[in-house]
């Protein structure tokens, strides 16, 4: 027994040394000690010796056990050792080699144009209000001296919530809040996104809108024209005029479609203007007396213009994308390309 003891001790002990890893030290564990291992088949064994040689079997057998166990720490230790310095050496690093660069990126073009032109309204003195996304057929229609059968009211033109909320369609809606909480004079600005159910390449269900108003004594259409030639001429460069044609909207009176002339041909006429030398860039007019009266401001004292940009049609023209739906799809190679 003693003998046959010492052979698996030898062979065990040999097995141990020529592993390589951890999966093979694991094998031969168990092909020694594990329940069908050989080592275990000696104890199952014992029952056939002698009661009286018992004792010093099961000596003999744990002094095996002990040794095998005490070469298998010892590799398991040394191959753990191996492969961490192999773990390091492959996550070496080496620090004289060029950091690799990685591309800045830049805010969007709403983002940009947004800033910009709350930037050029703010240097006039507007400060700037922000509108909520859902409102009232209050505010969004009646207060604006939008009409009951006014087309814009139809189902296939505004997201209705409810007979009573819906889904903001102009941020116009921001200039009677204000009025209601401010009395003038009044400046502001009101940035935000607007919905309506239109969809080209022009067009968008959602789009970025911003409402400018000012309500003040003696405020004309004329102030409108001066405050707009300064902003055309900051968003788009010198040498940029502004033309005011006549047009309708509920909410001003006398109302006026605003042309630029065209900064890419000066007026000459090209493929962008459609040849006519202009460009149609936002709708503005004086507040009706009726939205005044309306908000519990005196007509007889005050007046006040209005004016709605479209964030999109703006980014558009100045940065020559043809599609509005380019700068709703993240396209990389579209928005690498526009940085102010």
């Amino acid at each position: 027994m003693r003998e046959k003891l010492q052979k698996i001790r030898e062979n065990a002990i040999a097995e141990i040394e020529k592993s390589e890893g951890l999966e093979r030290l694991n094998e031969v564990r168990q092909t020694i000690l594990g329940k069908k291992g050989e080592l275990t088949a000696v104890l199952k064994a014992m029952k056939e010796v002698a009661p009286q040689d018992r004792p010093k079997v099961g000596q003999w057998v744990n002094e095996t056990r002990e040794a095998i166990e005490s070469h298998l720490t010892a590799r398991l230790k040394k191959l753990e050792e191996a492969a961490l310095l192999a773990r390091y050496e492959s996550e070496k690093i080496d620090i004289t080699m060029p950091a690799e660069k990685h591309q800045k990126g830049n805010l969007h073009p709403i983002t940009q144009i947004r800033n910009q032109l709350i930037d050029i309204f703010g240097s006039m003195g507007f400060e700037v209000y922000e509108g909520t996304e859902i409102e009232t057929d209050y505010y969004n229609f009646t207060a604006l001296n939008t009409p009951d059968d006014h087309p814009a009211r139809d189902m296939q033109d505004t997201f209705y919530l409810s007979p009573e909320y819906l889904l903001c369609t102009q941020t116009s809606a921001g200039q009677i809040h204000v009025m209601e909480e401010k009395k003038p004079p009044i400046k502001i600005v009101s940035p935000g996104k607007v919905f309506r159910s239109d969809d080209d390449a022009t067009h968008s269900p959602m789009f970025t809108q911003m409402e400018g108003l000012v309500v003040d004594k003696g405020i004309t259409l004329c102030d409108l024209k001066g405050m707009l030639d300064v902003f055309v001429r900051k968003i788009f460069g010198d040498g940029i005029t502004t033309r005011l044609r006549p047009s309708y909207f509920p909410f001003t009176e006398p109302s006026v479609e605003v042309d630029v002339s065209c900064f890419q041909c000066g007026g000459s006429g090209c493929r962008l203007c459609k040849g006519t030398g202009w460009i149609e860039v936002l709708g503005a007019g004086v507040v009706n007396n009726r939205v005044l009266e309306g908000c519990g401001i005196d007509t007889e004292i005050y007046s006040g213009f209005a004016f709605g940009i479209g964030m999109e049609r703006i980014a558009m023209l100045k940065y020559g994308i043809n599609n509005i739906k380019l700068m709703f799809e993240s396209d990389l190679r579209v928005l690498n390309q526009i940085s102010d």
